[in-house]
C-alpha cells in the first residue's frame, strides 16, 4: 500500500539522503530506492480508537430557572406561608355544635335534652391511632371534643391524638427500581429524605431555634443558590429569606414545646421523572407536623398548637448527565402551610403561635379576617389553599 503524500516520514532527512547516496553507489532506480526505504522504517503504531462524546453534563433543569434560590423552580416551587390568626368562624362553630351537641345541651331543659341522640351526648374522644396514610384523604377529619389542650394533654381536642408521633409517622414506601436508579439507589434516597424531614422539622435543638445542620447537610451543594441561600437566610432572616419556609423553628425567648412529642401525618411516593425532569428521580412528600407550645415564661400553663403542613419534592439527578452529588438530595420544589402563626409578628425565621387568652385579652381587638382554613385538612393540595392570611378553624 503507497503511503499518502501527507504522511510524514519515520526517519530524518540526514537518513533519508544517506539511504538515498547508498542506493546510488548499488545502481539502484527511484523504485528501488523506495522499497528499501520502507524496509528501513519501523511500522506506524496504530491510530487510537476515536472515543465517543460523552454528553456534557449540566445542572437539571429545575435547579436554575430564576434569579435566586426562592425562585429557583418557576413551576411548582411556590414558596407560599399562609400565616392564620387564632379564631373559630359562625360555620365552624355551628359544626362544632352538629358533632359535639353537648356544649349546648346543658342550657336547655331536661325535656329537651333527654330526647337528643345518644350520639348527641355521649361523644368519647377517640385515641385509638390511625393507619398510615397511602392515599389522600377524601375529606377534613371530623371534629372532635373542643376542649383546650393542657401540659398534661397537649393534644386533647385535636385530630392529631391519633397521629403518629414524630418520625414513626414518616413511613417509607416499599422501594423499587426507578429511572436511572437501582432499587437499593431509590430505598438510600427515600432514607434520605426521611432524614432530612426530621432533621427539619422534628429535631429538638432546630424546634429552639437551632440551625439545622444536620438537614443542610444532606442537600446537594451543587445546586446553586439553595444551601448558600438557606444559610442567608438563618444568618440573617426576613420577609424574602424567611428559613421557616423548609424549617420549623419557635423562637426560645418567646415560646417553649409542650412535652417532647409532634404529631405527625402524611406520605411520600416516587417516581421517574419526565420532561423538564427528565433524567432524575422524583420522591414527593406530603407531611404535616402538630406542634404544642406554652409561653416561654415561668407558670405559663396555656396551651397553643400551630400547625405546619409541607409538601417537597426531592430530586436525584443521574451524576452521568448532571452536575449533582452523589448521595445527596436536590429540591426541585416546596410549599407550605402554617396554621396558628401571628400574621404580624416579625419576620425573624421563626413562628409566632397566637395564645387564646392573648386573641380576648384586648376587648377592642379587631375580630379575626380572612378565609377560613383547617389546617388538619389534607384532603386538598396545597395550592388550592387562599395565599392570604386567613383564619384558623381550629388548632
Amino acid at each position: 500500500m503507497d503511503d499518502k503524500p501527507s504522511d510524514k516520514p519515520s526517519v530524518s532527512d540526514a537518513e533519508w539522503a544517506a539511504f538515498v547516496e547508498a542506493a546510488r553507489e548499488q545502481g539502484l532506480g527511484t523504485e528501488e530506492q523506495e522499497k528499501a526505504l520502507r524496509k528501513a522504517r519501523p511500522p506506524k503504531p496504530p491510530k487510537a480508537p476515536k472515543r465517543s462524546k460523552q454528553p456534557k453534563r449540566q445542572e437539571p433543569a429545575g435547579w436554575r430557572t430564576g434569579p435566586a434560590w426562592q425562585e429557583m423552580n418557576g413551576r411548582a416551587a411556590r414558596r407560599r406561608r399562609v400565616k392564620a390568626v387564632v379564631g373559630i368562624t359562625l360555620a365552624v362553630a355551628l359544626a362544632l355544635i352538629a358533632v359535639r351537641p353537648q356544649l349546648v345541651t346543658g342550657v336547655l331543659p331536661d325535656g329537651v335534652t333527654s330526647a337528643l341522640p345518644s350520639s348527641w351526648t355521649d361523644h368519647p374522644e377517640d385515641a385509638t391511632p390511625l393507619a398510615a396514610e397511602t392515599a389522600p384523604p377524601t375529606a377534613a377529619p371530623e371534629y372532635v371534643d373542643p376542649d383546650r389542650p393542657t401540659l398534661k394533654e397537649p393534644f386533647r381536642g385535636s385530630p392529631a391524638l391519633r397521629w403518629a408521633d414524630g418520625a414513626a409517622g414518616i413511613e417509607l414506601p416499599a422501594a423499587k427500581a426507578t429511572g436511572w436508579m437501582s432499587k437499593a439507589q431509590v430505598e438510600s434516597a427515600l432514607k434520605r429524605s426521611k432524614d432530612f424531614l426530621v432533621a427539619a422539622n422534628l429535631d429538638p435543638a432546630v424546634l429552639r431555634g437551632g440551625k439545622p445542620e444536620r438537614a443542610l447537610g444532606l442537600l446537594d451543594p451543587r445546586q446553586p443558590d439553595l444551601v448558600s441561600g438557606m444559610e442567608k437566610a438563618l444568618a440573617r432572616p426576613s420577609e424574602r429569606n424567611d428559613p421557616t419556609l423548609l424549617f420549623s423553628r419557635f423562637s426560645p425567648a418567646e415560646v417553649r414545646p409542650v412535652g417532647t412529642v409532634v404529631k405527625v401525618r402524611g406520605r411520600m411516593s416516587v417516581e421517574n421523572g419526565k420532561g423538564a425532569d427528565a433524567g432524575q428521580v422524583l420522591i414527593h412528600t406530603d407531611y404535616t407536623f402538630v406542634y404544642p407550645v406554652a409561653k416561654a415564661g415561668p407558670g405559663a400553663a396555656s396551651v397553643a398548637r400551630t400547625v405546619v403542613r409541607r409538601q417537597i419534592t426531592f430530586s436525584l439527578a443521574d451524576p452521568a448527565r448532571f452536575e449533582a452529588t452523589p448521595g445527596r438530595l436536590g429540591v426541585s420544589a416546596w410549599d407550605s402551610n402554617v396554621g396558628n402563626d401571628d400574621c404580624d409578628g416579625p419576620e425573624d425565621g421563626y413562628f409566632h403561635p397566637t395564645f387564646t387568652e392573648d386573641r380576648y385579652a384586648d376587648p377592642a381587638a379587631p375580630e379575626p379576617s380572612g378565609p377560613a382554613v383547617d389546617p388538619y385538612d389534607r384532603s386538598k393540595d396545597l395550592d388550592e389553599l387562599p395565599s392570604a392570611c386567613g383564619t384558623v378553624t381550629r388548632i
